[in-house]
Parts: C-alpha cells; sequence; structure tokens
C-alpha cells in the first residue's frame, strides 16, 4: 500500500515536472519565424554558429544570388577564432544582387554582415560601394577597411509588401568592389514596431504616426548594468553590448542583478522584445537617507544628424521592495518624456514585469542623442528613485527611401551604364520622386497633431481594477 502510494506521487511529481519542463522550453522556443534566411557568402560550404545553419551561396540551384559574376574569397590564415562565416566573403565588380522569397509579408529584420578578410587575392583598400535593400539605400560609399579588422553588423527592420526582398550590392565605381560576408533575412514579430508613438518636440510631446512602415538602422542596443548579450542568449538573435562607454558618470548609481523570474505579460514587453538577461540586470538611484539624490543617470549615443531617430527604452522593477515605491521622470536630449513613471502602473502593480516605451526625436547638430532618468515630484525616500534595464536608438529614414549619404536608388544605379540594369534605373527613379512628392504633400496637408502617445497595458491581470486593463498609457504631464 505504502509503495503504492509512492509510486503514485512520484508518477504525479514526475508529471508535473515534465509539464513544467515543457512549458520553460515553450518560452525558449516561442518564436519561429516564417522567413529565416541565414547565408554564408563566398563560403563553399555551410556554416553553424549557435545552433544556426548559414547555408552557402555558392550553390546555384538553391542559392539566393542572382549574379553570375562574382568572386568567392577565403581567409588565408584557417587558424582564425572567429566564426566560421567570416572566412569567407563574396566579392562583386559591378551591381550584384540577393533575391530572398518572402512568405510572411511584414516587418524584417535584415543584418548583413562584413570583416576585411586577411587575402592575398584582393586588396579590401579598393572596396567602395552601395547597398540596397528593397530600394533604401542603407549604406552609401561604404568602405570601413580601418574599421573592418573585427567583425561588423549593420542592421536594419525594413517593411515588406512584396513577395520578395531584394538586396544590391553596387560599387562605387568601376575602379571599386562591393563584398559581404554573411546575410540574414528573418521575419520580425509582428508587435515588434508600433504604428504609433510619442514625438519628443522640444517641450512638447506629439503623436507620431506610421513608424512601422518605415526603414530602421539599429545605432545601439545597450543592456545597462549588465555583460553582453550575445545572439545565442537572445531570441531573436541580437547583440547588446554593455553600458559603460555611454554613461555619463556611474557617481552616486547602483547596479543591480535579479536572479528571479522576469514576469512576461500579456499586452506588455514580451521576450521578442527584450529577453530575460536585458530586464534581471539595471543600474539605479536610490535614496539612502531621509532625502531624495538631486541627480540624473545620463547616458550619450553619438548620432548622425538630420535624422530622426526611435529610442526605446526598457524598464523592470527588479529592485524596489514593494510595488507602488517608485517614479521617476525620462528626459531625451535634456527634454521632459515622460514624467512620474510609474511602473507599477503600467504592469499591472507587478514587480519583474517588463515594460518599454518609445520615443521619437530628431537628432541634432550635436552628433549626441542623451537619454536621463531621474527623480520626480513623487519620488519617495527610503526607496529607489529611478531606473534603467536597457536603450534601444534606431535611425528612421529620410525622404525617398535614404538611411545613408544623400542619393537615393535610382541615382546610384543610375551610375552604372544602363545596359547593367535595364529598365530598373528610370522605375526606382520615378519611385524617389513620388516619395519626395508624397513626403511634401502630406506635411503641407495633415501635418502633425499634437497627441499623447500610448501603449498598451496588460489584460490578464484580473485582480486589478478594470479600468487599468484594457487602455492606452499616456504620458502625464
Amino acid at each position: 500500500m505504502v509503495m503504492e502510494i509512492f509510486r503514485t506521487r512520484s508518477s504525479f511529481f514526475l508529471l508535473l515536472f515534465s509539464v513544467s519542463s515543457l512549458y520553460a522550453f515553450s518560452f525558449a522556443v516561442s518564436f519561429s519565424p516564417i522567413d529565416n534566411y541565414l547565408v554564408d557568402c563566398g563560403s563553399i560550404v555551410d556554416a553553424t554558429i549557435d545552433n544556426r545553419r548559414f547555408v552557402s551561396d555558392s550553390s546555384r540551384s538553391k542559392s539566393p544570388l542572382c549574379s553570375s559574376s562574382t568572386r568567392s574569397i577565403q581567409l588565408s590564415d584557417h587558424s582564425s577564432t572567429l566564426p566560421q562565416i567570416y572566412n569567407s566573403a563574396r566579392v562583386f565588380d559591378r551591381p550584384s544582387k540577393y533575391v530572398f522569397k518572402i512568405r510572411d509579408q511584414g516587418t524584417h529584420m535584415i543584418r548583413i554582415h562584413f570583416l576585411q578578410l586577411n587575402s592575398s587575392d584582393i586588396d579590401f583598400a579598393d572596396a567602395k560601394f552601395h547597398v540596397l535593400v528593397n530600394g533604401y539605400v542603407v549604406l552609401s560609399n561604404f568602405s570601413g577597411v580601418h574599421n573592418l579588422l573585427s567583425p561588423r553588423v549593420k542592421e536594419y527592420l525594413i517593411l515588406v509588401h512584396d513577395e520578395k526582398l531584394v538586396i544590391t550590392f553596387v560599387p562605387a565605381r568601376k575602379s571599386k568592389f562591393a563584398f559581404v560576408n554573411a546575410i540574414e533575412v528573418i521575419s520580425a514579430p509582428k508587435d515588434l514596431i508600433l504604428d504609433t508613438v510619442q514625438f519628443v518636440n522640444g517641450d512638447k510631446i506629439e503623436k507620431f504616426d506610421g513608424l512601422s512602415k518605415q526603414a530602421l538602422e539599429v545605432m545601439h542596443r545597450v543592456t545597462v548594468g549588465g555583460s553582453k548579450v550575445t545572439p545565442f542568449n537572445d531570441t531573436l538573435w541580437r547583440t547588446w553590448l554593455p553600458d559603460d562607454e555611454f554613461l555619463k558618470s556611474s557617481d552616486g548609481l547602483k547596479r543591480v542583478y535579479f536572479s528571479g523570474r522576469i514576469k512576461y505579460q500579456r499586452g506588455g514587453a514580451s521576450r521578442e522584445v527584450g529577453p530575460d538577461n536585458v530586464y534581471n540586470t539595471a543600474r539605479v538611484i536610490v535614496s539612502t537617507n531621509a532625502s531624495i539624490p538631486n541627480l540624473k543617470m545620463t547616458w550619450e549615443f553619438p548620432v548622425v544628424e538630420d535624422y530622426k531617430y526611435l529610442v526605446r527604452l526598457h524598464f523592470c522593477d527588479i529592485a524596489s521592495i514593494s510595488v507602488g515605491l517608485l517614479f521617476f521622470n525620462v528626459y531625451i536630449n535634456g527634454n521632459l518624456a515622460y514624467k512620474d513613471l510609474d511602473l507599477s502602473y503600467v504592469t499591472a502593480y507587478t514587480l519583474a514585469s517588463p515594460f518599454y516605451t518609445d520615443f521619437v526625436v530628431d537628432g541634432d547638430h550635436s552628433g549626441v542623442l542623451s537619454v536621463s532618468v531621474g527623480p520626480s515630484e513623487k519620488s519617495l525616500d527610503h526607496a529607489v528613485d529611478g531606473i534603467l534595464n536597457a536603450v534601444e536608438i534606431m535611425k528612421l529614414n529620410k525622404t525617398m527611401g535614404i538611411l545613408d549619404g544623400e542619393q537615393c536608388a535610382g541615382l546610384i544605379l543610375n551610375s552604372w551604364p544602363r545596359g547593367n540594369i535595364g529598365i530598373l534605373v528610370p522605375l526606382v527613379a520615378a519611385v524617389c520622386v513620388m516619395l519626395s512628392l508624397s513626403a511634401f504633400m502630406h506635411k503641407r496637408w495633415n501635418g502633425v497633431k499634437n497627441s499623447m502617445g500610448w501603449h498598451k497595458l496588460p489584460t490578464d491581470v484580473p485582480e486589478v481594477n478594470p479600468k487599468h486593463g484594457n487602455q492606452h498609457i499616456s504620458v502625464k504631464m
């Protein structure tokens, strides 16, 4: 009898453990992109990096490479400790393209890998080229010979409405060449980029519509207070760098680390927005006595002027001893962007629950974009008076689809003899003109209307007052 009870209980706990393990595993593999192209350029064999298989582009039957006039360059020193995708490169001496079949229309993540190879076959000092993605100019006169002695990844988020995505490499002139080491094209989660966010226009907060239709270049992605997060530990295979080089001063600040479970909620930040390793570290301002510290945490990021930028800030209260104690202000370029941010309120009164908020700002002539967090009028003594877990900064495209340089795709392609590109040049040039006219008419007739930004609240916390459950978060001024 005792043995039967023991066996029954053992079977029950084994089943419970199996279900729990399966539940935890389902989180780890919850995102499976429909479009997931990983290309090892110039290689004759596939490469496996962090359990991800990059397929060689040398197979004519399966490769997305659609240009025959290319060269494959192999690394001379095979003792390199770099990932295998940097052992080779595809080299182009004329406009060439990769074409990817798109099954899941919507926003796609495009990552392009570069590394100057130590090769006796080619002089990388002669590399100077443009890169176009579906008509967007993502790189213009790109060389970076002196900056490509270590791997460099350029990352973009681009909305795809067609059944294909085309990445075109165009040498700057006939005496130059283009090259690439690896390419990633991955369909993004549908909620990764919101369409309506907050525009910080000096001391005013306005509504910015149509963000999801913009092309974005990832400029900075940092985890605050923690160590580097690699693609192996990120649900979308991103890299998050430590914030130390961007932090203006660490005086009076504390790092915090959290070993418990990050409580993701429906309607809030998901693991695709930010992984656990980002939300379980932070920097905080803490009141150690009866007075509230008179200081701000400030980070400064280099940017290119004359562009707009998406600033995504990640918060997760892993430092407070109870809900309802943390209030602080958020500043972008010194302007108040969010007053009296109450993380308890926006996370349905749940500690260790992640929240993010988006702002669009203009890049000024200083070439620096600053983010600050500091105590507010509602801050409490003997409590945490400011927190930040991570920052992402992305550049928005200019009119005519320009993310780099001053020329649109049509003008870049037109720099080559028409015989190489056929009808594509006048077509893309016409698109450039149409985009320019469209932007002009939109600004003239519609303008930008003043309004407050929003973020969807969690809807699955029954004990919270219903008025907090399914609404939009407004900036409190």
